[in-house]
């Protein structure tokens, strides 16, 4: 079990507090210890505008906020707090060296109010060296969720054709450290389009059961040691056509968790992505959402 800490960022905002409240029941639940950041971002001086001072770390109102929100709470865990100065992003990001988990909010004090997720948001998500679970703001509602029993639920995106050990991994352990059942969605491609003649498609013989029955195969494989590693969590494939980001954010209603990975690097794009499905996912899931970075030396 890690030891290092629950970091959560704060800025003021309601949507850092709620961040700071799923960070602290988090860490409470996994009897760690909290790390509440607040990045104090401050113009640097420059010969046409006036010096700027950096703000008193002893007189940071956001952290004072924090504190007096957490106040009072039973069973608090050990709890430190840090005000930080730079550019939010990279900042934010860098905490990833030093923390089991990186928790963010939505989308700050900043920004516009139109935007689901802000930059920093999404900087921290692709930079960061831990898994970043953002918390969207309540209320959220997403088309086509499908029925599903009540009760704890942790949702995982899976590449039959690509899967990522990290992203299993990290679902995994925490329906486990839930108590909630794990389901995984598998996605593929339909209708899947053959090429007859330039311009010229035609429907494929291949019929859509069978598709999906070697999906559901291949899922059973990839997931069997993780089964074995997790026995007592109770697994839920969902071989579903078509697009994988729709399938998970409608999945998303009333879960406790998503979970997608972190875009590998490529030869032609050695910069880090955090890739279509899992930025989708971001914007509009209904629930909070954990970005995790693969493996040591897969990226």
């Amino acid at each position: 079990m890690s030891t290092l800490p629950v970091v959560v960022a704060v800025d003021g905002s309601r949507d850092s507090l709620r961040a700071l409240d799923w960070a602290v029941d988090t860490a409470r639940g996994r009897a760690g210890s909290l790390r509440v950041v607040h990045v104090r971002q401050y113009h640097t001086w420059t010969p046409s505008a006036p010096v700027v001072v950096p703000p008193d770390p002893e007189a940071d109102w956001v952290l004072a906020a924090a504190r007096a929100h957490l106040e009072g709470l039973p069973g608090m865990p050990p709890t430190e707090y840090a005000g930080l100065d730079g550019a939010v992003g990279p900042v934010l990001a860098a905490q990833g060296q030093f923390a089991r988990l990186l928790v963010l909010g939505s989308r700050g004090r900043g920004g516009f109010a139109s935007l689901l997720l802000g930059s920093n948001g999404l900087a921290a998500a692709r930079d960061a060296e831990c898994p970043v679970v953002v918390v969207p703001r309540p209320g959220r509602k997403v088309e086509g969720a499908p029925e599903t029993e009540p009760g704890p639920r942790v949702v995982v995106g899976l590449k039959v054709d690509g899967p990522d050990d990290a992203t299993l991994d990290f679902a995994f352990t925490e329906a486990a450290l839930r108590d909630a059942r794990l389901q995984v969605v598998a996605a593929y491609p339909w209708p899947v389009q053959a090429w007859a003649a330039p311009d010229d498609m035609v429907q494929p013989v291949i019929a859509q059961d069978t598709v999906e029955s070697e999906t559901r195969t291949l899922a059973e494989g990839l997931l069997a040691p993780y089964r074995e590693r997790h026995p007592d969590v109770r697994v839920e494939p969902f071989p579903a056509p078509g697009d994988a980001a729709g399938h998970l954010v409608a999945a998303s209603e009333g879960a406790d968790l998503v979970v997608v990975g972190r875009h590998r690097r490529r030869l032609l794009a050695p910069a880090r992505l955090l890739g279509s499905v899992t930025n989708a996912v971001l914007l509009h899931a209904a629930s909070p959402v954990a970005v995790v970075p693969p493996s040591a030396g897969e990226e």
